[in-house]
């Protein structure tokens, strides 16, 4: 048992110090030395014993404490709260110094995300208030550029830390990785240098700007008892429907004093119970068009498609709605209704990992199986309709009975291809084709409209929960 445990220091011993290699400092210092040593002996000559003396006892010196221990590195990432796009971000690459010598020189390098625009990195010393400070490094960000891709330069004392802090903004929603870092040390006067120590990134997590929105309050049907929407249930809520004769079970705060008083008969307020609707918002994501610009720039189709789910499920929860997500594609994730501020930031987590992906095959049996969609739910498709499976997909839904709103996610700036020769005919005859296809999911039933932000869904929804209401006729 002594054995194992005594050689177990000497093994630690030996990696921190295998970590470690001569530079090429050293193997000159050594070489002259040693041939005016040698040249000094076998000549006989005192001077040039004299000349390779300050370059033995210069390297013997700065060799007398020679490090074991390697750098630590790590990555920390500020998040006082959610992030969303265009917020400030921090973040910072740690480099300690666990050894009793001092690092002459650190060199620090670290990727970032090209979504996260860092505009200033400058070393924080993080040691005892009695160590002297570090050489501190500094450099300001040009216009449109990021400092982050650089390397940088410090020194830390024995056993203490400095910080590179690397402070910008967030262009993108999506996680987007800090890191990874790394650091190589020189020290010994630089006559020794350490491997590269790397750490693994740090994912920093940017939430989708909402976009203004507010929708009317129809709804087709509503199926919970609680919530914002009246329906034609009678029960306890705050929509008139009429006066009645007070029958048994009717609460005394309900009496109608004047009405009872004029009929000399108890007379009670009858009212429509509030409920609550389900709101399935359903994402497109087989195709992607567009170039992303970040917040400040244009929208993909993406973008467009994640900013508008975001703003819709903060709209119909705060209105104390059920909403769900589901994703259109091979994946086909889903998230299960619920209602409340959890679900909001739910739904914020779960599009984080929104991306686009081409299926081989028909995704419809595999995203509404059964019983996985309610039939009084309001469906509303974010799609682009890049791809004939999408209208199919509109289609099968309206045929099947179910109120869907389709909202087209396709940027109205997109540009023809500028290539010579049919590109843009074919361009020509992709959007005409395109226009065909919307006219045809109208005939089925299916409203088309563009995201615009603020009420692009008002007419739309009256329109849904005016059919929804309408009696049906039945044939002899």
């Amino acid at each position: 048992m002594s054995g194992p445990t005594a050689s177990a220091p000497r093994s630690t011993e030996q990696e921190s110090t295998a970590g470690w290699a001569p530079t090429p400092a050293l193997g000159r210092a050594v070489l002259l030395a040693g041939l005016l040593l040698v040249a000094g002996v076998l000549l006989g000559r005192v001077d040039l014993v004299v000349l390779a003396a300050p370059f033995a006892l210069g390297t013997a010196y700065a060799l007398r404490r020679r490090p074991t221990a390697l750098p630590q590195v790590w990555i920390t990432s500020a998040e006082d709260g959610p992030l969303v796009e265009g917020g400030e971000v921090s973040a910072a690459v740690g480099v300690g110094n666990p050894d009793t010598v001092d690092y002459d020189v650190v060199v620090v390098r670290s990727r970032v995300s090209p979504w996260l625009r860092i505009s200033r990195a400058g070393f924080a010393s993080t040691e005892p208030a009695d160590a002297p400070p570090p050489a501190e490094t500094s450099t300001a960000a040009g216009r449109g550029r990021s400092v982050a891709d650089r390397p940088f330069v410090t020194s830390v004392p024995a056993e203490a830390a400095v910080d590179l802090e690397l402070a910008g903004r967030a262009l993108r929603w999506g996680r987007h990785p800090v890191g990874p870092a790394g650091a190589r040390v020189a020290a010994a006067g630089g006559l020794l240098v350490s491997r590269a120590v790397i750490t693994e990134p740090v994912g920093v997590r940017v939430y989708p700007r909402t976009e203004p929105f507010e929708a009317v309050e129809a709804m087709p049907r509503a199926a919970g008892l609680v919530g914002a929407h009246h329906s034609r249930r009678p029960g306890e809520g705050g929509e008139l429907a009429g006066v009645r004769v007070f029958a048994p079970g009717d609460r005394l705060r309900r009496v109608d004093w004047r009405v009872s008083l004029r009929a000399r008969q108890l007379h009670v307020a009858a009212t429509l119970s509030d409920r609550d609707a389900e709101v399935v918002v359903l994402l497109d994501v087989l195709a992607e068009a567009g170039r992303s610009g970040g917040v400040d720039g244009a929208a993909s189709v993406l973008d467009t498609t994640v900013r508008a789910t975001a703003a819709i499920a903060e709209h119909y929860l705060h209105r104390g709605d059920r909403v769900s997500l589901l994703e259109y594609g091979p994946g086909a994730r889903r998230l299960r209704p619920a209602a409340g501020r959890r679900q909001y930031l739910t739904v914020l987590e779960w599009l984080l990992d929104v991306r686009a992906e081409a299926a081989q095959h028909e995704p419809y049996d595999q995203v509404f199986g059964p019983q996985l969609l309610s039939s009084d739910a309001l469906v509303v498709v974010l799609t682009p309709l890049l791809d004939e499976r999408s209208a199919q997909m509109l289609a099968r839904l309206a045929r099947a009975g179910r109120f869907v709103v389709a909202v087209d996610t396709l940027p109205a700036d997109l540009t023809p291809p500028k290539d010579r020769g049919w590109a843009e005919v074919a361009y020509r005859l992709w959007r005409l084709d395109r226009e065909t296809m919307i006219g045809q999911l109208r005939e089925h039933g299916v409203p088309v409209v563009r995201w615009a932000g603020a009420g692009s869904l008002d007419q739309v929804l009256r329109d849904v929960a005016r059919l929804a209401t309408a009696p049906r006729v039945g044939g002899r």
